[in-house]
């Protein structure tokens, strides 16, 4: 079996240890409490496998790269069209043994790393499924949104290639927050994904929030850092996944936070006028389409108090990357069973804040970098 370099073990390492820290409130004094499991060793190594492969296979884009350049590719001659520039590259690595070998490697990965996960929590769910029920039971709650609303985008596909989608899985809350991040995405992606969701929120001009509302909660990861950063806010969140609040819920309870999560869409949500200090998200806007970000915004404007802001997180805007670059991101988003990627990452974000009301708006890249990406506005007073 291929194994990592001593370079990325470490990395994998101090992945898993931000991962184990990010599932506490570290940073405030708490104490850091995770649900203590084990996975079985078949399990374990499935998952190992996998996102060592995706380390080793990633150095094969540098070779790609090279490929495309050696047929004249370059910057000037890559078509300005995102579809024709597809085509164009597609013909130059016709003969790339790179570029093949990638694409298998990639498209084995976007197709079984949900259900490797899967298989891994299977083995042990009869030793963990009691601690999972009992912590459904606490202050935190799950209820419907008062709109009732589902849009159609949330049943168009399997995003991220999940094996029926986010509900796929009575436990996939568990499986996509603890397993697939911690044991895939942490060991995979550069940087500490989970500092990342604490940092952003560091871009953000007050303390003194006393209700905060998060759309797409997902399994709470993002919530968790919210808590922490403004422990005395009242938190609301809304995920259109029914499994993956549960997960979001368990994890408030784990620690004793009263959260108020909706089942339900963030564009539509029936929820007061003018009742929130608060609305944020992070890394969800890739996962909808562009006519939800707008209605998202406005719905975020809506539900603002005069003087509230808005902080939504996503990925780096096309515009602000290179013609090999934005072929790169279309590439990974084909093969990471992201549909909507291109419409959201095309989008201009401050056009869309500003149309929605919003002042003061800003949209960057959190201290210079491209990544994470982020759109800022406030409601006037």
């Amino acid at each position: 079996m291929w194994q990592l370099s001593e370079g990325c073990q470490h990395q994998c390492a101090r992945s898993r240890q931000a991962a184990t820290q990010a599932c506490g409130l570290a940073g405030r004094g708490a104490k850091i409490r995770v649900m203590d499991f084990q996975l079985k060793q078949r399990g374990r190594a499935s998952m190992h496998f996998l996102s060592d492969l995706a380390v080793a296979s990633a150095r094969l884009k540098a070779q790609v790269d090279a490929d495309v350049l050696a047929k004249g590719l370059d910057e000037a001659h890559l078509a300005a069209d995102l579809d024709q520039r597809l085509l164009q590259v597609d013909a130059a690595l016709a003969d790339s043994p790179s570029a093949a070998a990638l694409a298998i490697l990639s498209e084995h990965s976007g197709v079984n790393h949900g259900r490797v996960a899967a298989a891994a929590f299977d083995e042990v769910r009869p030793e963990l499924e009691p601690r999972l029920q009992a912590l459904m039971q606490g202050p935190t709650t799950i209820e419907p949104m008062p709109s009732g609303s589902r849009p159609d985008y949330a049943d168009a596909a399997w995003i991220h290639r999940t094996t029926g989608g986010w509900d796929g899985h009575d436990y996939q809350g568990f499986i996509h927050g603890e397993l697939i991040h911690r044991e895939y995405v942490a060991r995979t992606y550069p940087g500490d994904i989970f500092a990342q969701r604490r940092m952003i929120l560091s871009v953000l001009p007050r303390k003194d929030y006393q209700r905060v509302f998060e759309i797409g909660t997902s399994s709470g990861h993002y919530t968790l850092q919210i808590a922490a950063e403004f422990p005395e806010a009242e938190i609301w969140g809304c995920d259109v996944s029914p499994r993956m609040l549960e997960q979001a819920q368990r994890a408030a309870n784990e620690r004793g936070l009263k959260w108020r999560l909706f089942v339900g869409a963030g564009e539509d949500t029936g929820l007061p006028d003018a009742s929130v200090d608060l609305v944020t998200s992070y890394i969800v806007l890739h996962e909808i389409p562009a006519e939800a970000i707008h209605a998202q915004l406005r719905e975020a404007f809506r539900l603002l108090r005069p003087g509230g802001d808005v902080l939504f997180s996503d990925v780096t805007r096309y515009g602000v990357l290179n013609k090999a670059s934005v072929r790169w991101a279309d590439y990974q988003a084909v093969h990471g069973g992201e549909p909507f990627w291109r419409e959201s990452a095309s989008l201009d974000l401050a056009a869309a804040a500003e149309a929605a009301g919003f002042t003061q708006v800003r949209s960057e890249g959190f201290k210079g970098a491209v990544y994470p990406w982020y759109v800022y506005g406030r409601k006037p007073e």
